[in-house]
């Protein structure tokens, strides 16, 4: 598809394009969101603005409009061809339910260059300072009790020693193996478009759903490795404990699978 079939897309689904890029040389477009207030849909079309051919693959974001005018950037931006254009754009969209507000004002938050998830429109500096001098006088007198801590030396505890008839060993390999017989094999139809959160399961039970604070979408699955394009995640777990795959075994401690929220797909057993 050429840089006018692209073009084309956007100016249907009612994107108008700016004057200016200030970080690149490319044309950028962008609506209102259709439902929320304050955000827009920002697309970088990767056409160069001086040939008009195409230089790189469309960037979707969402970023807010803050109360100096301001835009910060509160979704990850998802890079796609013509073809996954529309369906990127969508799920940017749905994905704006997910970004945390703030308390106090119910502005956006964004993750600053700190790395901090803050308010869009920075409504702490009109009420932070008033609270400056009680928690300077609260830091002070929690770092003479530390010191004094510090300064007192620790007495060593005796050491127990538990009687054998009392110690705990570790399973034998008899066991280990029967355990390993039987886990069973899960599987899911992960597809790419698909909109997905995590799930964390231990011993076979969900026991924490991050519906609400993790999102993201399917860019592809080769032979069960699934490659995914996180575009929110505003809870504790860490990248690399994110799912990858669509396949897992019964039986471990605690891990985490995929949930698909843009379609019904359940985890079965396979014999």
């Amino acid at each position: 598809m050429t840089a006018l079939q692209r073009k084309a897309i956007l100016i249907k689904d009612k994107f108008i394009c700016h004057k200016k890029n200030g970080k690149g040389n490319t044309l950028i477009f962008s609506r209102n969101h259709p439902t929320a207030k304050f955000v827009r849909v920002v697309v970088d079309s990767g056409i160069d603005k001086t040939t008009g051919k195409i230089v790189s693959k469309a960037g979707v974001k969402l970023c807010y409009v803050n109360r100096q005018k301001s835009w910060r950037e509160i979704t990850g931006q998802v890079f796609t061809t013509n073809t996954g254009l529309v369906k990127t754009i969508k799920a940017q969209e749905a994905a704006e339910k997910f970004v945390k507000t703030c308390k106090h004002c119910k502005a956006k938050k964004f993750t600053a260059k700190t790395g901090n998830v803050v308010c869009s429109n920075a409504c702490w500096t009109a009420w932070g300072g008033k609270k400056k001098g009680a928690s300077t006088t609260k830091k002070s007198s929690q770092k003479t009790t530390a010191q004094k801590k510090a300064a007192t030396p620790k007495k060593k505890k005796p050491q127990k020693v538990t009687p054998k008839s009392q110690r705990t060993y570790p399973a034998s390999k008899k066991s280990q193996k029967s355990s390993q017989k039987k886990s069973q094999k899960i599987v899911a139809e992960i597809l790419p478009g698909d909109l997905v959160t995590v799930e964390e399961i231990e011993f076979d039970k969900i026991t924490n759903d991050f519906t609400g604070s993790i999102l993201g979408v399917v860019m592809k699955n080769t032979t069960g490795a699934v490659v995914v394009n996180w575009t929110a995640n505003t809870s504790d777990l860490p990248e690399w404990d994110m799912p990858y795959t669509d396949t897992y075994h019964t039986g471990r401690r605690r891990h985490y699978r995929f949930k698909v929220l843009s379609r019904k797909v359940e985890w079965t057993k396979v014999a």
